[in-house]
């Protein structure tokens, strides 16, 4: 594991907002993220949040945009932002789609060349940068939420149903909840995951893995905000299915749409404290 790098540190709202760089064994390259630490982990270790933003966003973000980490301090949560893909890995197309390839790893592990190499988001998340900050920074990996947004509404709920020893919470800002399902989704899993066996695309199928889990997984419950005025609703983000999965499941689901709201940061700004009480209520 690479050791962590400041790029920069800020005191923001009584804590530290910093921007690291290491060297990623499991990605292979140098991988950039962001982690706000608030004033109480000046005391000891604090509870934390994974978020994962969406197709075409940095590590940066968020932490510029959402507007969290006011609340994050009032209620002692460390927020932790990875980028959205390897950066440099020379991939021959990767930079020509805004939907696949770089700033589009979808937090999965590739399994097909060339982007198998590099491209493997999920372990690097789960097996390097989470213990990585639990060794180097205040962050408590026993007490451990995860959220995100569109393609990272994606990374949040797949990963929180393939790792739920892992993560104790869940949230998601407008997730593309049935990527089997949806253009964005075809066309990610095609490529990293190849063509002919579609049956590997179900393991990061948000309602797939909800159906086949024989328990609630999250029975403290899940929420999922939606903006109505998304355009991107109507094809690519399904709710209504992962709704119906959860229904199927026994899993407790606060699904809210709203009118008017879009698909991007003034949507996730507005209702981002209730995100933020969610996990604190299930981690603090």
């Amino acid at each position: 594991m690479g050791m962590l790098e400041p790029l920069s540190e800020h005191a923001c709202f009584g804590g530290v907002q910093g921007f690291y760089q290491h060297a990623s064994q499991e990605i292979g390259l140098p991988m950039r993220f962001s982690v706000y630490l608030p004033p109480q982990a000046v005391q000891g270790k604090v509870p934390a949040l994974l978020y994962l933003a969406g197709l075409t966003c940095t590590e940066e973000t968020f932490m510029i945009k959402a507007g969290a980490q006011r609340v994050a301090a009032e209620l002692g949560l460390a927020l932790i932002t990875p980028d959205t893909s390897p950066r440099g890995a020379n991939v021959a197309g990767e930079s020509e789609n805004w939907d696949f390839g770089v700033g589009a790893g979808f937090y999965l592990d590739a399994t097909e060349a060339p982007w198998s190499t590099h491209y493997r988001m999920e372990s690097y998340l789960i097996a390097e940068l989470i213990p990585l900050l639990a060794r180097e920074l205040a962050v408590d990996s026993r007490r451990l939420g995860i959220f995100g947004h569109s393609m990272g509404g994606h990374g949040a709920l797949t990963l929180a149903l393939r790792h739920p020893g892992l993560f104790k919470s869940v949230s998601a800002f407008a997730p593309i909840c049935a990527p089997t399902q949806c253009p964005w989704g075809v066309k990610a899993f095609a490529g990293y995951l190849g063509s002919d066996d579609t049956a590997r695309w179900a393991e990061h199928d948000a309602c797939a893995l909800m159906r086949s889990r024989p328990v609630a997984p999250y029975p403290a419950g899940i929420l999922i905000d939606q903006g109505l005025a998304d355009r991107f609703l109507p094809v690519q983000l399904n709710p209504h299915l992962f709704e119906l999965a959860c229904a199927k499941a026994g899993q407790p689901l606060t699904l809210r749409r709203h009118a008017g709201y879009d698909h991007g940061y003034y949507f996730i700004s507005t209702f981002m404290a209730d995100h933020l009480e969610h996990h604190a209520q299930r981690l603090v």
